[in-house]
């Protein structure tokens, strides 16, 4: 997939609920509006990854989701759907939703074998094979080790041989596999190479082509790449080292719930989790409004 050079983000939306678990429309319109203002992204994720809490929808749900994402941004830049699923059969029937609901690329994370086992790499060509066949979006590999498979390297840089991949999401955090899968993948031209907000400035320096994060993240992320691309890279240390605390010390109760209650804080409510966060108490919510206030994050008025 040809993406502008430059290095930027895959960001996909927080998702507000309302009552009973619906989608709040007004919200995710207010939202991807941020997003597209202040967070810049390169390509916005629809339903891709575990923090949009797309699982707690119904599959109905998930493709209401998918395609009110596409209508909010309307054409302001790529979208990518997410069409992860263990059954290869279930993805391309998302991924045919995805493609004639006006989608980009496809974000599909690379799955365990439906017992919950590691698979071979041959089960993974084969999977990742079909979906090349039948679709001709490029696909944005996702790996993310537990909800998915642990890929090798190795192994990683097979499945980028597809003809059909173009972008990698990787979520270790892991500085060696990194380095190593930029060399082999991003610097080889065989695909796009994506982290995470924690390793975002480090994969830059190393050639990477971004990361992806959720908001309010984002907008830190954002500005770390305008200052490395003008070779700012003091700034663009100051703006990475506001990654270390945010989210980290709220990591407990889970990225979705931190973000949540992040963007609450900045004025740009996005709702509640989609389930209780337990133990989540007044003192750590000031705690963390009391972080975002020392960091380089726009505030909005509240609408909830």
């Amino acid at each position: 997939m040809k993406l502008n050079a430059a290095p930027g983000l895959l960001v996909p939306p927080l998702t507000p609920f309302i009552d009973g678990g619906k989608i709040d429309h007004p919200a995710l319109q207010r939202e991807i509006s941020y997003i597209l203002e202040h967070c810049i992204p390169q390509m916005i994720v629809a339903a891709g990854v575990e923090a949009q809490e797309y699982q707690c929808l119904s599959p109905e749900g998930r493709k209401e989701l998918i395609r009110a994402t596409i209508e909010y941004v309307d054409g302001r830049c790529p979208v990518a759907v997410g069409v992860s699923h263990p059954s290869v059969d279930a993805a391309l029937a998302l991924a045919e939703l995805a493609s004639g609901a006006g989608a980009d690329a496809l974000q599909v994370l690379a799955p365990r074998t439906p017992s919950g086992g590691e698979p071979a790499l041959s089960t993974l060509l084969t999977y990742f094979g079909r979906i090349e066949a039948e679709v001709t979006l490029p696909i944005v590999l996702y790996l993310n080790p537990g909800p998915g498979a642990d890929v090798a390297d190795r192994d990683t840089i097979e499945l980028c041989s597809l003809e059909g991949v173009g972008l990698v999401k990787e979520s270790s955090r892991n500085m060696t596999r990194i380095g190593l899968l930029i060399a082999e993948i991003e610097q080889t031209g065989l695909a796009h190479y994506y982290t995470t907000m924690q390793v975002l400035l480090p994969s830059l320096l190393l050639g990477g082509s971004g990361a992806a994060m959720p908001p309010p993240a984002a907008e830190l992320g954002a500005k770390t790449i305008a200052a490395f691309q003008k070779g700012a890279y003091e700034e663009a240390g100051r703006l990475q080292r506001q990654f270390q605390r945010f989210p980290a010390l709220w990591m407990k109760h889970g990225l979705a719930a931190v973000l949540k209650e992040a963007m609450s804080c900045l004025g740009r409510s996005v709702g509640d989790p989609c389930s209780p966060v337990l133990g989540w108490n007044t003192e750590e919510s000031l705690a963390l409004c009391a972080e975002l206030d020392r960091l380089d994050l726009t505030k909005g008025e509240n609408n909830d």
